[in-house]
């Protein structure tokens, strides 16, 4: 598949064929795949949860508002954006820097104060925003992933997220974007039209 059929085929599938799961090896591949995404100052604030058991996806169907996806799908991703990333990252980041050349070891401080300085305390609406917009390009990058190899996904945010952050044990200061979920379409889906997208005039400008 090219890489404009990859991205531009790509649909937000509704009905899945819950009679097949998804190879481990071949979950792990696109998995390892989005863990490409793009972050800022390489801290990758995300976290996954892999939601595969039936009994799991019942009850995250319970607190997705009882939408059939979910336990449809092969697996659900729980995608959760970590705003402590930045202190559980930064020295392996600073380490692999510094090895692979990108910085010396004497510009490591300068680089810790500016990620800090950058994106605050930890419990503050900037660190939040922090995570969730990084955790939102390797989710984006799930997607894109999936399609790569022969799977389709549907993105969700209509869904209880404390009661999942309790079942899931999930702390509370994270955050949790949205859910995937994940697998095979229904055998014979026939996919209707690609509805309304905004005219390129309606949403850029250029200056």
């Amino acid at each position: 598949m090219g890489e404009f059929e990859l991205i531009n085929e790509r649909r937000a599938i509704n009905f899945f064929d819950n009679t097949k799961k998804i190879d481990k090896e071949l979950l792990s591949k696109v998995i390892k795949l989005a863990n490409t995404a793009p972050s800022s100052m390489n801290l990758q604030p995300w976290e996954l949860i892999v939601v595969e058991s039936m009994e799991y996806k019942e009850i995250l169907k319970k607190y997705a508002f009882g939408q059939p996806k979910v336990t449809e799908a092969s697996a659900v991703f729980i995608v959760v954006a970590d705003p402590e990333g930045l202190e559980n990252n930064i020295e392996k980041t600073i380490e692999s820097y510094i090895e692979l050349g990108y910085m010396k070891s004497e510009q490591a401080e300068h680089n810790r104060k500016n990620a800090f300085g950058l994106y605050k305390d930890k419990y503050s609406e900037t660190r939040k925003f922090f995570a969730i917009k990084n955790t939102s390009f390797f989710a984006m990058n799930l997607m894109i992933s999936a399609r790569v190899y022969g799977l389709e996904t549907h993105p969700m945010d209509g869904f209880n997220e404390e009661k999942i952050k309790i079942k899931f044990k999930i702390d509370e200061h994270k955050k949790i974007p949205l859910i995937i979920a994940i697998g095979y379409p229904k055998p014979g889906l026939q996919l209707l039209p690609r509805a309304y997208r905004k005219p390129e005039e309606e949403f850029v400008k250029y200056f």
